[in-house]
């Protein structure tokens, strides 16, 4: 029995040796390695998984080259939507003056688009419209009027106007209607800040309105203006023009 407990004892002092050499063999410095190693993984994998989120999908068997091109499209459909168009005189219209785009400055983009000499609305929303008429008139009919009398002068009245047909406003027979949405009338031959007169006694106003609307989609945007005065419409550029930006 004593040689069998010495024996114990023995092994036991060497296993509490060997655990003694094993913890001071595993320095402090070694832990604090394997820590940063493993710290410096884990912000190597959460950078990737954040590049990978943030990648717009694409989906199986896409190349990159029509990925892109798709990408591209996506953000061109973002664009604002805006119309501008450029006024000229045609005798074979009575009531308006002739639109168009592509023409000098005018444009359009966002789906606004020109119809039949209408500005088509692509979808619900807040809308600015505004339109400009030019016009030069000629106040010297009447060779006896007084310069200074403005009694005398013949009046010239112009007048401009918007109106949008909408589904919105109803209709028995199901056909749109137009509202006005912009008016105004304003006088010529008369001395204004707007307005001024040359040798020839023609005389040069312009008319422009603006407001914003709710619009809807397909509501359909055209002006109305007197045909008497249609042949003294100023159509240089810059001058008479008709356009819709959403807000």
């Amino acid at each position: 029995m004593e040689g069998e407990c010495k024996v114990m004892l023995d092994n036991a002092t060497v296993d509490t040796d060997a655990r003694t050499q094993t913890t001071q063999s595993f320095k402090p410095s070694s832990k604090l390695t394997t820590a940063l190693l493993l710290f410096t993984l884990c912000l190597a994998a959460a950078a990737a998984a954040v590049l990978v989120l943030n990648r717009p999908a694409k989906s199986p068997g896409q190349d990159e080259e029509t990925f892109d091109l798709h990408h591209t499209l996506r953000q061109i459909s973002n664009v604002r939507a805006a119309i501008h168009l450029k006024g000229e005189y045609n005798p074979d219209r009575k009531d308006s003056v002739e639109w168009k785009n592509q023409v000098d400055q005018s444009h359009s983009q966002g789906e606004l688009r020109l119809e039949d000499n209408e500005i088509v609305i692509p979808r619900n929303g807040l809308y600015f419209v505004y339109s400009q008429a030019s016009f030069q008139v000629s106040c010297s009919s009447n060779a006896d009027y007084d310069e200074d009398d403005t009694t005398s002068r013949p009046m010239v009245h112009l007048s401009h106007t918007v109106q949008r047909s909408s589904m919105a406003f109803g209709s028995a027979d199901d056909r749109p209607s137009y509202q006005t949405i912009l008016h105004s009338v304003r006088t010529a031959c008369q001395k204004t800040e707007s307005s001024e007169s040359d040798k020839e006694g023609k005389w040069y106003s312009a008319i422009y309105m603006g407001a914003v609307f709710n619009l809807k989609t397909n509501d359909r945007l055209k002006t109305i203006m007197q045909e008497k005065m249609l042949r003294n419409l100023e159509d240089d550029p810059g001058k008479t023009f008709f356009g819709v930006f959403a807000l």
